[in-house]
C-alpha cells in the first residue's frame, strides 16, 4: 500500500488535516517549524498527494487550460508563461493547447478540456465558434478571453488597445514626412479577428485624422506562407510604400527576410515599425521601431479574472463582463527615416 496523508501526519507529529492544509497552501496559522516538519516527512516518505481525492472533496481538479492561437509568437508565449506563473502561485496546474487559430481544432480543444473536467479556461478566440461561447456562458462554465473579443458574447476580456498600437505606428511615420504608409496583416475577412481587424482599423483612422487617403494597394493580408510574394507586390508598384507597419511579430520577421533577400536596405530603401517588440529588435541592425504589448501583465490580468471566476462559481452570474484594453508602447530606434522636404514633394 502506498505512503498515505495519514503516515505524513504520524511522522511530523501533526493532525491530518493540519497535513491537508499544507498541501492546499493554506499556511495563514500554520508556523515555520510546522511547515518544515510536514515538508521533512514528505521528503522522508516520498508521498505523492492523491490529486483525484483532492478533487473529489474540494469539487476541483486544480487545472485550468490555455487554448492559445499559435505558440510560435513570442506575444502568445509570454501571455501564457504569466499565466502559468500566476495560477502555479495558487497551486493550479496549467495544460496549453495551439490551435494555429484553425477554428475546428480550437472547438475541438475546448471540448477536450470541458470532458477532462478542468476548472476553467482561458481563451485566444476565434469568431466561428461563438455558437459554443454562448453555450458555455449559458451554462455557467469559467472562461476568459485573452488577445481577442468576439462579438455578442458577453464575457471578461483582457486585449491591446489595438486601434492606439497602429495610430502610434502611422503617426511615426507621418510625423518623418511619410505619406506613403503600407500595412502588412494575416487574413482578412468577415470573421476576421480582432486584433487584425482592429489594427487596420486604427491605421485607416489615423491616415483621416491626417488628411491621407488609403491606397487600398498598399494593404496586404495573407497567411504566413503567402507573405514574401504579398510584400514584394508592394515593392513593386508604380509607387511603391516608403513605409512599411508590419502588425505583429511573424510578419516583422518575413518583412526583414524579404528586405534581406532583395538587398533593401532598412531605413534607407524604406522605413519599418513592427507591432510585437520581439528580442532581436532592439540588436538587429539598424535597431527596429517597435510596438510593445503588455503582454505579461495581459497573461497576469487573464488568470486573475479566470480565479475569480472559479471561486465564485456557485454565485448566480450578473451578466457583467469586464473588458480590458492594455495600452502599447512605442520603442523608438532606428528603422524609421526622415525624409526631406525635397523626398516628401517627390513622393
Amino acid at each position: 500500500m502506498g505512503v498515505t496523508m495519514k503516515d505524513v501526519a504520524e511522522l511530523a507529529g501533526v493532525s491530518k488535516s493540519t497535513v491537508s492544509q499544507f498541501l492546499s497552501k493554506r499556511y495563514n496559522y500554520m508556523s515555520a517549524d510546522t511547515k518544515k516538519k510536514i515538508e521533512q516527512a514528505i521528503e522522508e516518505l516520498g508521498y505523492i498527494p492523491n490529486e483525484v481525492a483532492r478533487s473529489l472533496k474540494h469539487k476541483k481538479t486544480y487545472i485550468v487550460g490555455v487554448i492559445s492561437s499559435t505558440i510560435l509568437s513570442r506575444f502568445t508565449t509570454e501571455v501564457v508563461r504569466a499565466i502559468e506563473d500566476e495560477c502555479q502561485l495558487k497551486g493550479i496546474q496549467v495544460i496549453v493547447c495551439n490551435t494555429d487559430d484553425d477554428p475546428l481544432k480550437e472547438k475541438e480543444y475546448v471540448q477536450s478540456m470541458i470532458a477532462r473536467q478542468v476548472d476553467g479556461l482561458i481563451i485566444f478566440p476565434t469568431e466561428e465558434n461563438k455558437k459554443l461561447y454562448a453555450s458555455l456562458l449559458k451554462n455557467g462554465y469559467p472562461f476568459v478571453f485573452v488577445d481577442r473579443k468576439v462579438n455578442d458574447i458577453s464575457v471578461d476580456t483582457v486585449l491591446l488597445n489595438n486601434e492606439k498600437a497602429s495610430e502610434l505606428a502611422v503617426e511615426t511615420f507621418i510625423r518623418h514626412n511619410h505619406t506613403r504608409i503600407g500595412i502588412i496583416t494575416f487574413p482578412l475577412g468577415k470573421k476576421t479577428i480582432t486584433t487584425r481587424s482592429e489594427r487596420l482599423s486604427g491605421y485607416r483612422k489615423t491616415l483621416d485624422t491626417y488628411g491621407l487617403a488609403v491606397n487600398e494597394g498598399y494593404i496586404k493580408s495573407g497567411r504566413l506562407d503567402q507573405l514574401q510574394g504579398l510584400i514584394d507586390e508592394l515593392f513593386h508598384m508604380d509607387s511603391p510604400p516608403t513605409s512599411i507597419v508590419a502588425t505583429n511579430d511573424m510578419i516583422l520577421e518575413q518583412v526583414l527576410i524579404y528586405a534581406k533577400r532583395n538587398q533593401l536596405t532598412i531605413p534607407d530603401d524604406f522605413s519599418l515599425i513592427g507591432i510585437d517588440d520581439v528580442s532581436f529588435a532592439s540588436f538587429y541592425t539598424p535597431p527596429i521601431t517597435t510596438i510593445s504589448q503588455p503582454s505579461f501583465e495581459m497573461g497576469k490580468r487573464s488568470a486573475r479574472l479566470l480565479l475569480d471566476k472559479i471561486d465564485q462559481r456557485e454565485q448566480e452570474p450578473d451578466g457583467r463582463a469586464d473588458i480590458i484594453r492594455l495600452d502599447p508602447a512605442i520603442n523608438h530606434r532606428e528603422s524609421v527615416h526622415k525624409l526631406s522636404l525635397k523626398d516628401k514633394e517627390k513622393v
